[in-house]
């Protein structure tokens, strides 16, 4: 017989059985734990933990082991938040049906709505859920990927305030801003931004066209609201920012004409869809540290299925289903369409669509093939994820520090915990310029030329500010190795004059490099909302944005080596092709003179052999396809 205590307290004493199994089935019928759970026996301190089987050590009354009980894989996780959201919606509706029969509430009904508070935040909050025995502690690899989302009395007044907003008419005035890369979100209020999310749906017919039911639009937008992290970058605003450009990008090339509304109806909710529910740690992490969403999704693209997944779960809320009018085939369609756009914002296949997509171009773009609509808009999707650069100094900037901070976090914890540390996220190797020419020279100008090649009207709205901003960050990265070089110099003690890296005459002193003061910013100067500026999202010390600068990669490269599986895109050619002017292309390309800009590019011709071409993916039918697909996300 051994002696037992469970979390709750619960002391247990047992009869050891003949084998390990009967023994593990005893003691969850004695703890009361579902089927599904799992346990975990240790010392009373929890410190050492103990193999369930006949052979346990026997122990004393005084000297109890401890017998913890919790859920696999935080799947039921998912599964309560859900019903939450229905028993939340009940319990609205009959808040409402109550206050509109009788002014004041009833005693009784009093004490009844405040046991339905407590009883929702005990549910709301996992700690409390182990006396319904559906939710335990966490494994530690699901600790850190915790819900970080907005309170429930923000949430109430931001629907409230969005509600009363779509009653009212938009100016002409702010659709021209709406349709600019220069349109800034951080001057807006949380309410203000769902209600021109709604104006976009609005504006290109689609609520007309497709019978899009005007509160289920708002209910769905609404819910994705919430379901966005208060993380610093992957957060509300940015897909709002990415459906924003989307929408400039639609208007500015008249999309609709060229590939249809239904495409542009797919791009827009991709786009607005396209980070629900992002942690904060990209899939290099999650592969890494086999977090749950790792294990669920098999290393194949974990967050980006992730997304998709919550959603397709919004979807099926039917207060929030804005596709119900829909009939089977036109929802299959869209469904495909959706998880097409979102799966190619993983950075792991970047290289893998734009080689597809200028092939496509080579051949000559058909917007009557399916296979190249569909890459055009996958890469759409792609360029306004990454559009920032697009955008004005001091609109791009903050998001910039907001990115870093992300970066420097997920670094640190990689550290802490023994994880492979990702080179470009390193605060200790890294600075601000040198990532930005990397992203941009490697990353963003190739897949921003290539769109531009066939959307020749984007030019001016996203090729030129990009080619402007790499200069910008090139001149400073140049004046950080001017001053690096003087420092050390004069720390040595040497009389050696600083040479420019172009080897002609000692270099001056380093004045302040400033951008182009041609490109603006769309503000809130003679608009009549209401401003509620979102301060829950703090951006740490700017400090630990300057760094000393080492070897770099771009997200692209690591992502592609930390890939297991890779999904296929193309089924008809096994050979790889290079081209000039991307990460897979780079070997036929004159190589920077940065010296640091050498290194990073020797860095990711070691990556590029982790991959395969194919085109599968972009057909109509894509999911039939079966080649392996590795993902590391943004």
């Amino acid at each position: 017989k051994i002696y037992l205590v469970t979390s709750e307290g619960k002391e247990l004493d047992v009869e050891l059985s003949k084998d390990s199994e009967t023994l593990y089935k005893e003691l969850k019928d004695a703890a009361g734990a579902p089927p599904e759970a799992a346990l975990r026996l240790t010392d009373l301190e929890g410190k050492t933990p103990l193999h369930i089987c006949p052979r346990i050590p026997l122990n004393q009354p005084d000297k109890r082991y401890l017998l913890s009980v919790y859920a696999p894989n935080g799947l039921l996780v998912d599964e309560v938040n859900m019903d939450l959201l229905t028993l939340q919606n009940r319990v609205l509706e009959l808040e409402k049906q109550l206050a509109g029969q009788c002014c004041s509430l009833p005693a009784a009904v009093a004490d009844l709505k405040n046991e339905m508070e407590t009883f929702k935040n005990k549910l709301e909050n996992t700690r409390y859920l182990s006396w319904l025995n559906c939710y335990k502690e966490l494994p530690p690899s699901s600790r850190r990927l915790e819900y970080r989302r907005r309170s429930d009395a923000k949430q109430k007044i931001v629907r409230e305030q969005f509600l009363q907003i779509c009653e009212d008419t938009i100016s002409e005035e702010i659709v021209e801003c709406l349709r600019l890369s220069s349109f800034d979100s951080m001057e807006w209020s949380d309410e203000q931004l769902l209600s021109l999310l709604y104006l976009m749906f609005a504006d290109l017919n689609l609520i007309e066209l497709f019978q899009l039911d005007p509160p289920t639009l708002r209910n769905f937008l609404f819910q994705v609201y919430k379901n966005y992290n208060q993380v610093p970058f992957h957060n509300f605003r940015h897909s709002f920012c990415v459906a924003q450009m989307m929408y400039a990008m639609a208007c500015k090339t008249e999309l609709v004409r060229r590939i249809g509304h239904l495409e542009v109806l797919i791009l827009l909710v991709s786009c607005i869809c396209h980070d629900l529910d992002h942690p904060g740690y990209n899939n290099i992490y999650q592969i890494n540290a086999r977090t749950e969403l790792a294990l669920r999704y098999n290393d194949i693209s974990p967050l980006e299925n992730h997304h998709c997944s919550i959603a397709f779960r919004i979807l099926e809320l039917q207060e929030c289903n804005i596709f119900k009018h829909m009939d089977f085939e036109s929802f299959k369609v869209i469904r495909e369409g959706i998880i097409r756009c979102i799966l190619a914002t993983d950075m792991a296949r970047h290289n893998e669509i734009l080689a597809q997509f200028r092939e496509a171009f080579a051949q000559g773009f058909d917007y009557s093939d399916k296979t190249h609509v569909n890459l055009l808009c996958m890469v759409l999707i792609k360029v306004a994820d990454i559009s920032n650069e697009a955008r004005p100094m001091e609109v791009a900037e903050p998001w910039l520090d907001r990115l870093l901070q992300e970066f420097f976090t997920q670094s640190d914890a990689e550290k802490e915990e023994g994880l492979p540390v990702t080179p470009f996220m390193d605060r200790e190797k890294i600075t601000k310029t040198s990532s930005q020419c990397s992203f941009i020279g490697f990353v963003l100008l190739p897949l921003f030329e290539a769109l531009c090649d066939l959307l020749i009207e984007l030019k001016p709205m996203l090729l030129e500010p990009v080619r402007s901003a790499l200069e910008y960050y090139r001149r400073l990265n140049e004046a950080h190795h001017k001053n690096s070089v003087v420092s050390d110099t004069a720390q040595s003690g040497g009389n050696t004059p600083a040479v420019s890296p172009s080897g002609g005459p000692p270099s001056s002193p380093v004045r302040p490099v400033l951008k182009s003061q041609s490109s603006y910013s769309v503000r809130k100067t003679s608009i009549t909302f209401s401003q509620h500026p979102d301060e829950d999202e703090e951006l740490g010390n700017p400090d630990d944005l300057s760094t000393d600068e080492e070897e770099t990669v771009t997200e692209v490269a690591v992502s592609e080596k930390t890939l297991k599986f890779k999904i296929s895109t193309e089924s008809t050619s096994s050979e790889k092709k290079n081209f000039a002017g991307s990460r897979k292309g780079s070997r036929d390309r004159p190589m920077p003179d940065d010296e640091s800009e050498d290194r990073i590019c020797d860095s990711c011709h070691r990556g590029r052999d982790f991959q395969s071409r194919s085109q599968s993916l972009v057909e109509p039918d894509w999911r039939h396809s079966s080649q392996q697909h590795l993902a590391g996300k943004k």
